[in-house]
């Protein structure tokens, strides 16, 4: 048995719902954050796997691109979300309306 594309995007199926589910159920910042960055790695995977399948590295290439807009999103986000912890002590969603000016 080998593993086709199908499998690929099985996986990256569930790594996206996983990450959805995480978007959606919990209150953390930190566990949202963790879902969204899920979801884009499930998005990664699907588009290494395309890519792979179809032999042209496009989808690597633009793989590429969206880890480095990955990265720049962290650097982002963990400063709001410690910004938020250092004005409330507390990392929940409904805190963040406190950030406003």
């Amino acid at each position: 048995m080998s593993v086709g594309l199908q499998h690929y995007l099985v996986v990256s199926a569930v790594l996206f719902s996983l990450g959805l589910l995480g978007v959606i159920l919990r209150r953390n910042l930190l566990v949202i954050y963790m879902g969204l960055e899920m979801m884009l790695n499930a998005a990664n995977l699907a588009l290494v796997a395309f890519s792979r399948f179809t032999n042209n590295l496009d989808g690597q290439v633009f793989v590429f691109f969206v880890i480095t807009v990955a990265a720049a999103e962290v650097a982002v986000g963990l400063a709001l979300i410690v910004a938020l912890y250092r004005r409330r002590q507390t990392v929940h969603a409904e805190d963040l309306t406190c950030m406003k000016l």
